[in-house]
């Protein structure tokens, strides 16, 4: 069944291509990695016709799936396997946490690497802190996308953050210039501003001088003053 939907996936895939703006979204994300040109709105409207004739039946599968898609030339392709992968909620557990991490590791850019943050490796570190150590290893990663994975992964926590964990993680990459870093603090503190706008002004405050200017704005973006 496997090769199957896949199969199927990419047939519709290249049926749907579009020249132009293939070079528009390669431009956009400034990557040399293939497209083909399906804008997102197509994109979702294939897989969910695709899905609704098979299902994913163990662990072994989805993850086998979603990596022969994340491996293929295009980038609509690593998009569709993260469709599979949040699609297929009941195989997003414990289990699967070093395979979402191998995913992490090889993702290269933000379009991806957020996406897996935010919906894969969140909701796990959520019902099972003792995960939270992982991100710590990342958090000395030399690959700067993990670094920021081990600030985005604290995204859509809101009451529940483990406020502590997160102000120490922040504090250890406040220094760096890399803007994807400095940007992805910004964004979880305005995440979490919403939960609890008073915690966020007071951290921003309390540490205005090691956190750079693009973090201070990002994360009081949305406190009405």
């Amino acid at each position: 069944m496997k090769y199957n939907f896949v199969k199927e996936l990419l047939t519709r895939l290249k049926d749907a291509q579009d020249i132009e703006n293939a070079k528009r979204m390669q431009a956009y994300m400034k990557t040399e990695q293939f497209f083909y040109g399906v804008n997102s709105p197509k994109r979702r409207q294939i897989f969910k016709e695709v899905k609704k004739n098979f299902k994913i039946q163990t662990q072994e599968e989805y993850q086998k799936i979603i990596l022969e898609l994340w491996e293929g030339k295009s980038r609509e392709e690593m998009y569709f396997a993260l469709d599979v992968a949040e699609s297929n909620k009941k195989f997003i557990t414990l289990e699967a946490f070093p395979f979402f991490e191998k995913l992490v590791f090889t993702a290269t850019n933000w379009d991806t690497l957020d996406w897996i943050c935010s919906k894969l490796i969140s909701p796990l570190i959520l019902k099972n802190r003792n995960l939270e150590k992982t991100l710590e290893v990342w958090s000395e990663s030399k690959n700067f996308w993990v670094r920021r994975a081990s600030i985005l992964a604290h995204l859509k926590h809101r009451e529940e953050t483990n406020t502590e964990f997160l102000s120490k993680i922040i504090l250890k990459l406040a220094h760096e210039k890399e803007f994807f870093i400095r940007k992805a603090i910004g964004w979880v503190l305005r995440e979490y501003s919403y939960s609890d706008s008073n915690w966020v002004i007071e951290f921003v405050k309390t540490h205005e001088e090691i956190l750079s200017g693009l973090s201070k704005r990002e994360a009081l973006k949305r406190i009405k003053s």
